[in-house]
């Protein structure tokens, strides 16, 4: 197969995956009444225990202005629990309100199911290839240049 030919294929698979992976994860978003870039944030936060507000934008790859509107929205719901940074004032501080942690582990709990149910359909003898692909892919897309 030709560069261009392995070049189009990764091309139309990624964007398959990705439209595949978009319903999915509006669906985990919408069960529990927030929305994708919300959901995004809540798993990070709820990953991390306690997060800045810098390195939640540098996990999620957007502006700062985006995660702050998706922060406040989901402060003001209860999700969400921002402090200042005791060691640093001028640093803030995401963590996850009683009522956050209850979305994080619907969203994670839905999400686990569903990514059972995929491998499930994996034949056994290709899982340990695909999941060791993907990584080498997200290797290689940390590397490249975009847009």
């Amino acid at each position: 197969m030709s560069n261009l030919n392995q070049t189009q294929l990764l091309r139309e698979s990624l964007r398959t995956l990705v439209r595949k992976l978009g319903v999915l994860d509006r669906g985990e978003a919408s069960c529990c009444g927030i929305t994708l870039s919300q959901s995004y944030s809540i798993v990070e936060i709820g990953r991390a225990g306690i997060i800045s507000v810098n390195l939640l934008t540098e996990i999620l790859g957007v502006d700062k202005s985006t995660v702050s509107r998706s922060v406040d929205k989901l402060v003001n719901n209860g999700i969400l629990v921002r402090d200042t940074d005791p060691e640093d004032r001028r640093s803030v501080t995401l963590r996850l309100s009683d009522k956050g942690q209850a979305v994080f582990e619907e969203v994670e709990k839905r999400s686990t199911a569903y990514f059972a149910e995929v491998v499930a359909d994996i034949p056994d003898d290709k899982r340990k290839q695909i999941i060791e692909s993907l990584q080498y892919l997200v290797q290689a897309l940390k590397g490249s240049r975009c847009c």
